[in-house]
């Protein structure tokens, strides 16, 4: 009799991105019944601890009850070989570095083409460590590859930033500014979590800042909140 595959766990408190998560997942031949998913750091550990083995773990970084990192290292505690690719919104030094610190295998950005996440997904489970191409540039920078020069604050750098954030990621930043989660901005704005997620980054690098702090401290200097 042959051995069940082993089941694979989902981490993710986005409804939508799960779903988005179990076809991708579906498009590479890893049938429904395998997939676990939780919302939460608790609802993780409860369901990790409840089998005895699995074959990967997906998780995000931004989890209602705790950081996602802290849920990777108890995993890597746990189970040392576990595959473990983070999927995320989230592109900061900190979080990259967290990540890779704390035993996470691979790092791709929930922004990807469904094809990418898979591909990554298949990478890990034959013992590669895929990393996102725009993670990847910053792996270079933390390396020390020369920086071009970004240009100093001038009388058409207002101008020049507010031309590059959207309606939409200057409506977000107002609610960051009026200090709403990101959950409460996706109940508000009738978004996912996912969307949302993929705006602040987006607003992270057009303004090259790396926190909420940084990013109203940026916008307030340049008169882009309303």
């Amino acid at each position: 009799m042959s051995t069940p595959p082993l089941p694979i766990l989902m981490v993710d408190d986005d409804p939508p991105m799960l779903v988005r998560l179990a076809e991708v997942l579906g498009s590479i031949g890893i049938a429904p019944q395998r997939l676990r998913q939780a919302d939460s750091v608790a609802q993780a550990r409860e369901l990790a601890a409840g089998e005895p083995s699995w074959a990967m773990a997906l998780v995000d970084l931004g989890l209602p009850d705790g950081s996602g990192l802290d849920l990777i290292a108890w995993l890597r505690e746990r189970a040392g070989a576990l595959p473990i690719l983070v999927i995320s919104a989230w592109s900061t030094e900190e979080m990259l570095m967290g990540a890779l610190r704390v035993g996470a295998n691979g790092y791709v950005l929930k922004e990807r083409e469904d094809v990418e996440i898979a591909l990554s997904v298949k990478n890990v489970l034959k013992g590669g460590a895929p990393i996102d191409p725009f993670i990847a540039r910053r792996i270079l920078d933390l390396a020390g590859r020369p920086h071009a020069p970004v240009p100093g604050p001038g009388p058409t750098l207002p101008n020049a930033l507010n031309d590059a954030l959207t309606d939409r990621e200057r409506q977000i930043l107002d609610h960051v500014a009026a200090g709403m989660s990101n959950r409460e901005m996706a109940e508000c704005l009738n978004l996912s979590r996912w969307t949302i997620d993929s705006h602040i980054r987006h607003i992270y690098d057009k303004l090259a800042v790396s926190s909420r702090t940084q990013a109203l401290r940026r916008a307030r200097e340049h008169g882009l909140l309303r």
